[in-house]
């Protein structure tokens, strides 16, 4: 029996602004680049009125889960973590909200895990207490949600100024494809959530993930229906070829990228699936900032497995009298 509709978005590089002030110590570290990057250029363009925008549209549409891989910050200062975490439980609860780091979260040694720390609630699998003791060995995650399974795999770490690279570890492999045959058993749609995207090329060098053939092979080793990762900053569709098949891996625009940038102006993904097992459906439609910068419309749609249902109707508006 075909499974009940299930609905879920995802946006990415939240980059929460402005820029608190910094001490002298803090800028004495790779911070002083970002610091004169944030002001040169990002600062024109990230803006939070749009980010207010994107999560009033994503409301309206009352997705079961919310998904964010990545760069919740920009210099991960501990106000600018702390302030992320308070930010992370205005938008919802933490269990319906999953979350993976980016380099940007993990910006300096020792930012990973506070990041880490502040967001836990929205990072934990299923099965972890409410506190946690090693670092090392937190992800992969595992999360179910009705019919998906939510694996969150991280590439979050410190790099040298300059830098933006990301590392996909062999431990983490390894553990990645026993969380996929764990949820394949179990008849789930399993998402991987991860920052950097795991495709050759499609990141410049010094931007790259480390580990891409070892994600790509813990992908076709375990099996996987989608990938969902941000850094780029671009609405882009590639496909992992696997044992299995071919998987969609989908990236999105900053969700906080204003108008008249290089990259595309914010926007985020509405997943639509339902069938079940071997004949699973399921659409993408993407909703994006206008010219005009004061609304969401929609952009386009992509069907990635089967026949989708059309895009829900959003439910009719409750008037105080």
């Amino acid at each position: 029996m075909s499974r009940a509709m299930y609905t879920f978005a995802h946006i990415s590089d939240v980059h929460l602004g402005p820029l608190p002030r910094l001490t002298v110590r803090e800028l004495a570290s790779k911070r002083i680049t970002g610091f004169i990057n944030w002001h040169r250029n990002r600062r024109k363009h990230l803006l939070v009125n749009t980010l207010d925008l994107l999560l009033s549209d994503i409301r309206t549409k009352q997705p079961d889960h919310l998904m964010i891989t990545g760069d919740l910050v920009n210099l991960a200062t501990s106000i600018e973590i702390r302030l992320a975490g308070e930010w992370l439980r205005s938008i919802g609860d933490p269990l319906d909200t999953t979350v993976v780091p980016g380099n940007h979260d993990a910006y300096v040694p020792g930012a990973h895990d506070r990041s880490v720390r502040e967001w836990y609630p929205f990072i934990a699998a299923d099965n972890d207490p409410n506190d946690w003791s090693d670092e090392d060995h937190i992800f992969p995650t595992y999360r179910r949600r009705g019919p998906i399974a939510i694996i969150g795999c991280s590439t979050s770490n410190a790099t040298l100024p300059f830098s933006a690279s990301g590392l996909f570890s062999s431990r983490q492999a390894r553990e990645t494809v026993n969380l996929l045959r764990k949820a394949g058993e179990e008849g789930l749609f399993r998402v991987v959530m991860i920052h950097h995207p795991p495709i050759r090329g499609a990141a410049a060098s010094h931007k790259r993930m480390l580990g891409i053939r070892r994600f790509n092979a813990a992908i076709s080793t375990g099996g996987a229906e989608l990938v969902l990762h941000g850094h780029t900053h671009l609405n882009t569709l590639y496909h992992l070829k696997t044992h299995a098949g071919s998987v969609p891996v989908v990236g999105i625009a900053s969700a906080s990228q204003g108008p008249g940038g290089h990259k595309p102006p914010a926007a985020y993904n509405f997943f639509t699936l339902s069938g079940q097992p071997g004949s699973w459906n399921l659409a993408c439609d993407r909703f994006g900032l206008t010219q005009e910068a004061d609304a969401i419309a929609h952009e386009q749609r992509r069907v990635l497995y089967g026949t989708p249902a059309p895009l829900p109707e959003p439910p009719p508006l409750e008037l105080e009298l």
